[in-house]
C-alpha cells in the first residue's frame, strides 16, 4: 500500500491539523514507512503464541470486603445515615427516575 500527497492531505483535514505545502510532501515518505513496517511485522509467524496483554502475567490484588464497625470511622450507620435521606428504599437512598 502506498500514500500519496492526497492521502496525507485528507488525513490532515480529518484530523483538523493545518499543514503547508513542506509538510504533506515530508510526510509522504514517512507514512509509507510505517506502513512498511507494518507489512514487515504482518510477515511474522504467530501460530503458535497465545495472544496477552502485557509481557509479565498479571493479577488483581484483592483485599476482603468488609464493613468497618467503628462509627467514627466507616460503616455500621446505614440507619442512622439514611434517617437523613428525604426518601429510603431497601436500605438506599431512593431518587427520582431521571432516564428519558
Amino acid at each position: 500500500m502506498s500514500v500519496t500527497r492526497e492521502t496525507v492531505a485528507k488525513i490532515a483535514k480529518l484530523a483538523r491539523i493545518s499543514m503547508d505545502e513542506q509538510e504533506l510532501d515530508r510526510m509522504v515518505p514517512e507514512f509509507n514507512s510505517i506502513l512498511d513496517w507494518v507489512e514487515q511485522l504482518g510477515e511474522v509467524d504467530t501460530s503458535g503464541v497465545e495472544p496477552m496483554t502485557a509481557v509479565m502475567p498479571q493479577a488483581l490484588r484483592l483485599r476482603a470486603d468488609q464493613v468497618n464497625a467503628d462509627p467514627l470511622t466507616g460503616g455500621g450507620i446505614r440507619d442512622r445515615v439514611l434517617a437523613n435521606a428525604p426518601d429510603a428504599e431497601h436500605g438506599f437512598f431512593a431518587v427520582p427516575k431521571v432516564i428519558e
